[in-house]
C-alpha cells in the first residue's frame, strides 16, 4: 500500500506541474525560511465526497486515514529528495510528530484548531507542512482501473484537490 501512495503522490506532483495549479508564495518566503533547519509534516485535513453511501463515522475514519496517508507520502517524497541533497532542511520523523501531537492532546479531529505558531512550539520545529485534501476517491486504495494519464495531465481526471502549505513557525 505504501508504494501505491508514493506512486500516486509522484503522479500528483507531476500532474500538478502539467495540469491546473495555483501557486501562491509569500514575497518574503526566502527571508522567512532562510534559517529553517527542521520542518514537521502534519496530517492533512481531508474531506471526502464519495459515491458510496457510508455513515458519518466511517466517512470520518476514511478521511483521517487519507490525511495520514498523504502525510506519509510526503515524508517519503521529501526523504528521497533529501538523500539527493535537494533540500537544505531536515524533516521531523512523522512518527515523532504524531506522538508529540498525541502527548499534547492534539488529535486529527482537533488539529485544525491550533495555530501554526502553536504547533511549531509544541513540535519544536521551525515550520510545518500542512494542507487540505478534498477527494471523491480513496487515494490510499490506489488509482482507479479506468485511470487515463492523458485525462490526468490535462486536468480532466477530477479526483479532487490538494492544497499544500509550508508555514513559518515564528510568524505563522
Amino acid at each position: 500500500m505504501g508504494r501505491k501512495i508514493l506512486l500516486l503522490w509522484a503522479f500528483c506532483i507531476t500532474g500538478f506541474s502539467w495540469g491546473q495549479k495555483n501557486i501562491y508564495e509569500n514575497r518574503k518566503f526566502d527571508e522567512l525560511s532562510k534559517d529553517h533547519q527542521v520542518l514537521a509534516i502534519v496530517p492533512f485535513i481531508t474531506s471526502l465526497d464519495l459515491e458510496q453511501d457510508i455513515g458519518a463515522q466511517e466517512r470520518a475514519n476514511l478521511a483521517k486515514k487519507e490525511g495520514f496517508a498523504v502525510q506519509n507520502a510526503l515524508e517519503t517524497y521529501f526523504s528521497k529528495r533529501k538523500k539527493r541533497k535537494r533540500f537544505i532542511v531536515d524533516f521531523q520523523n512523522i512518527e515523532d510528530t504524531n506522538a508529540i501531537l498525541m502527548q499534547n492532546g492534539i488529535e486529527y479531529s482537533n488539529l485544525d484548531i491550533y495555530t501554526t505558531k502553536q504547533l511549531c512550539e509544541i513540535l519544536k520545529v521551525d515550520g510545518i507542512i500542512s494542507g487540505t485534501l478534498s477527494l471523491n476517491i480513496l487515494l490510499s486504495n490506489g488509482v482507479p482501473t479506468d485511470f487515463n494519464f492523458l485525462d490526468y495531465f490535462s486536468g480532466d481526471a477530477n479526483y479532487g484537490r490538494i492544497g499544500v502549505k509550508v508555514s513559518d513557525g515564528t510568524t505563522g
